[in-house]
């Protein structure tokens, strides 16, 4: 009799327990894809040499006489790569106006071409951010093409996936939101040549062309396949990116000791499978400065740009 009077007493221990089991059990598979998920992401060393040069609160600034291909003709022009660290919010992906311990550093690519065709110019930006103290994709990647026909626009955050937006003036290219599994970007490998170029890929490897080339050749956003091959000379190396299925080649040459820096880069992308004329864009370097350029914004100092051979 006693028995059943303290049966629903027992049925309730163990409702209780099973309960607790089953959240404990929750929380410990949540832990272990928390924790499996943070080792994926693997921690870079940064050197003292790194930090002096670019944690100095300085930008390296280089110009480049530009030869760009447009329309099967070449054009002149210049081109700036400006390399600069800097906080960024990693949630927000933009940069931190204020110190935080949340905040990530970064080393950012503006890179920004102008060049005439005919009557009306061409200007191209392309800002790419890479974490410093991880060995992790491009955070973010921003792209515009302006000239007199119009303008696009292309961004990409690195999330859960690459979430990457577009938006064009061209009929069939309008507004676009597409999401792609983590991969190479070309764009992000101009920053890891300066971080690191022994982390460079080689071999065959599937990448997504730089968006500057998707937008001018109004080409599908989706990752290729690519052959990348590095060479190491005394004073120059070259990094190679072939892509058989766009007949594309990107040469990138830079210096082989530390900082690595880019002292010019050839393209040669086919107008079409039947183009055997294959024109070559090449940029070689002017002048390089390091300096806080963000302070230099008074006509005063319009003479830099002649210090940059800059127009």
């Amino acid at each position: 009799m006693n028995f059943f009077r303290i049966l629903p007493y027992i049925a309730f221990l163990i409702l209780l327990i099973g309960c607790n089991f089953s959240e404990e059990k929750g929380d410990t598979k949540k832990n272990v894809l928390k924790k499996a998920k943070s080792k994926t992401i693997e921690p870079r060393s940064v050197s003292k040499d790194f930090k002096t040069y670019w944690f100095s609160g300085t930008a390296e600034i280089t110009s480049y006489s530009l030869m760009q291909e447009r329309y099967g003709e070449i054009r002149e022009g210049t081109a700036v790569n400006i390399f600069v660290s800097e906080d960024f919010l990693p949630d927000a992906q933009v940069k931190a106006n204020n110190y935080s311990d949340k905040n990530v550093s970064v080393l950012k690519l503006n890179q920004m071409k102008r060049f005439n065709t005919g009557i009306y110019p061409y200007a191209i930006m392309t800002s790419t951010f890479n974490p410093i103290s991880e060995k992790e994709h491009a955070l973010k990647i921003t792209n515009s093409v302006q000239e007199w026909c119009g303008q696009v626009y292309m961004q990409l955050n690195n999330r859960d996936n690459f979430e990457i937006e577009s938006h064009s003036y061209f009929q069939g290219e309008a507004d676009q939101k597409i999401t792609l599994p983590k991969t190479y970007l070309e764009n992000e490998l101009w920053n890891l040549i300066r971080i690191n170029p022994e982390e460079l890929p080689t071999g065959d490897v599937m990448i997504i062309p730089s968006f500057e080339y998707l937008r001018l050749r109004h080409k599908e956003i989706k990752q290729h396949n690519a052959f990348a091959s590095l060479k190491q000379g005394d004073s120059l190396t070259s990094y190679t990116l072939n892509y058989p299925d766009l007949q594309r080649q990107l040469m990138v040459f830079f210096n082989s000791t530390f900082p690595y820096e880019i002292e010019k880069w050839e393209e040669i992308n086919a107008a079409d499978q039947n183009d055997t004329l294959r024109l070559k864009t090449t940029a070689t370097k002017l002048k390089r400065i390091k300096i806080d350029y963000w302070t230099k914004n008074g006509n005063e100092h319009l003479g830099l740009r002649d210090t940059l051979k800059l127009k």
